[in-house]
C-alpha cells in the first residue's frame, strides 16, 4: 500500500495534472512574413524592374542570391533589416535564385525560396574590336570598335567602354557615324606600354530595345617603335626604328590614273598570301591575282603594301604602276630575302605608314585606322 501511494504521489507531483490543463506541444509559427519581388517563377523580368526582399513583422537575418553561373549577387540591408536590395541592376538573359530567412520578435524563423529569369533581348549589340587580346602591336595602333547595329545612345556606350594604359597617357574616343567608335592617344604609344580595352556593354540599352552583351577586358602590348615613309615621287619606302633609318626599299606606288592616298595609315592586317580582285574595289575586271604575297592592309578601301612578283624588277624605284597600292619586289609564293619579304617580317599590325608626294588627296580618317590624320583637338571633339 505504501508503494502504491508513493507512485501515486509521484504521478500527482510531476504529471500534467499539476496545471489542470492538457499540454500544447504544437510548435509556434513565426509571425515574420517574407516578400520577394519579382515573385517566384517570374519570367522576362526587365533589368530595371524592382528587385527586393522584404520582411513584415520581423527582420531579415540573411538573403542569399546567385545568378545562373553561381556568382553571388551582393546586396544592402536597411538599418532595421526589414528590406534588402542588390547593389547593382539585374542582368538580362539571366536566372536568379533567392533564399531569404527572417525572424520575428520571438526569435522564430521563417524562410522563403524563389527563382526568376530576366528578359532575353531580341536585339543585341556586339562590338567587334581591333586589336586582338594578347597581341603585340606597333606604336601607331588605334583601338577600333565596329558595332553590328546603329548606336542611338552614344553617351551610354561611352560610359560602358573605356581604354586605359600603363603608363597612363591621355586617350580620347571618336565616333565615325553610329556604328564605329575609335580610341587613340594624343601621340603614338610608347614602346612597352600595356593597353586595356574595357567592355562593360552587357545590359546597356544602346537604342530602343537593343542591349549590349559583352563584359570583358582586352589587353595588348605595344612593341618596338617603327614608322615607314613612302615617297611616291622618289619611289622609296624608308623604314625607321626609334627614329633611326634602318632600310630604304625601292617601291612602285599608284599610277597617275590611280594614285596612292597621301597621309598616315596603320597596318591593320598581315596576310602571307591573299587574292586581289579588281571587282571588289571598283576596278572591274582589270586584275584578278589569286596569290599576292606579303600583303599588309592600310585602308578598308583596298590599299595594301604588298609583294609584286609580276612586275619587272626595273619598275621598283623607277615608276608608279599600281592601282593605288604600294608594291615591293617579290617572287611568286613570297620570298624571305626579297624586299617585300623583309618588310613583312619586320612589320607589326599597328605600325604607321605615311605616304607623301602622291598626286591624290589625304586618306579619310575613317578609311582604315586613319585617325592620325586628324588634329588632336578635332579628334577629341568627336565624342
Amino acid at each position: 500500500m505504501w508503494l502504491a501511494g508513493m507512485l501515486t504521489a509521484c504521478g500527482l507531483g510531476f504529471g500534467p495534472a499539476d496545471s489542470g490543463a492538457p499540454a500544447d506541444d504544437t510548435p509556434k509559427v513565426s509571425e515574420a512574413r517574407i516578400r520577394i519581388t519579382p515573385v517566384d517563377g517570374a519570367r522576362d523580368v526587365e533589368a530595371d524592374d524592382p528587385f527586393t526582399v522584404e520582411a513584415d513583422d520581423g527582420r531579415l537575418t540573411s538573403v542569399h542570391v546567385e545568378d545562373g553561373d553561381g556568382e553571388v549577387v551582393e546586396g544592402v540591408f536597411t538599418a532595421d533589416r526589414s528590406r534588402w536590395h542588390p547593389r547593382s541592376r539585374l542582368s538580362l538573359s539571366e536566372k536568379y535564385t533567392v533564399d531569404a530567412v527572417a525572424e520575428d520578435m520571438g526569435g522564430r524563423r521563417a524562410a522563403k525560396h524563389a527563382v526568376f529569369t530576366t528578359l532575353v533581348p531580341k536585339n543585341t549589340l556586339i562590338g567587334y574590336f581591333t586589336p586582338e587580346d594578347g597581341q603585340t602591336v606597333g606604336t601607331g595602333m588605334i583601338v577600333s570598335l565596329d558595332f553590328n547595329r546603329p548606336v542611338a545612345d552614344r553617351e551610354a556606350v561611352e560610359r560602358a567602354v573605356s581604354v586605359g594604359s600603363s603608363p597612363a597617357v591621355e586617350i580620347a574616343p571618336h565616333w565615325f557615324g553610329d556604328r564605329r567608335l575609335d580610341f587613340r592617344p594624343r601621340e603614338r604609344w610608347r614602346p612597352g606600354t600595356k593597353v586595356t580595352l574595357s567592355l562593360r556593354l552587357r545590359d546597356v540599352e544602346t537604342a530602343p530595345g537593343v542591349y549590349g552583351v559583352q563584359s570583358k577586358d582586352v589587353t595588348f602590348d605595344i612593341g618596338r617603335d617603327q614608322t615607314s615613309t613612302v615617297d611616291a615621287a622618289a619611289h622609296t619606302l624608308t623604314v625607321r626604328r626609334g627614329g633611326q633609318v634602318t632600310r630604304v626599299l625601292p617601291i612602285s606606288a599608284g599610277a597617275p590614273s590611280n594614285p596612292t592616298y597621301n597621309g598616315s595609315m596603320v597596318i591593320s592586317e598581315k596576310l602571307r598570301l591573299t587574292r586581289m580582285n579588281g571587282d571588289t574595289v571598283g576596278f572591274g575586271g582589270e586584275y584578278d591575282i589569286p596569290d599576292v604575297p606579303h600583303a599588309m592592309r592600310l585602308t578598308r578601301s583596298g590599299t595594301f603594301v604588298h609583294g609584286s612578283y609580276w612586275a619587272a624588277p626595273g619598275t621598283f624605284g623607277a615608276a608608279n604602276t599600281s592601282h593605288g597600292c604600294v608594291g615591293l619586289l617579290d617572287v611568286k609564293g613570297g620570298g624571305t630575302a626579297t624586299p617585300a619579304g623583309w618588310f613583312f617580317a619586320h612589320s607589326l599590325v599597328g605600325d604607321l605608314v605615311t605616304v607623301v608626294n602622291s598626286h591624290d588627296r589625304t586618306v579619310s580618317p575613317d578609311n582604315g585606322l586613319g585617325g592620325w590624320n586628324m588634329a588632336w583637338e578635332q579628334w577629341a571633339a568627336g565624342t
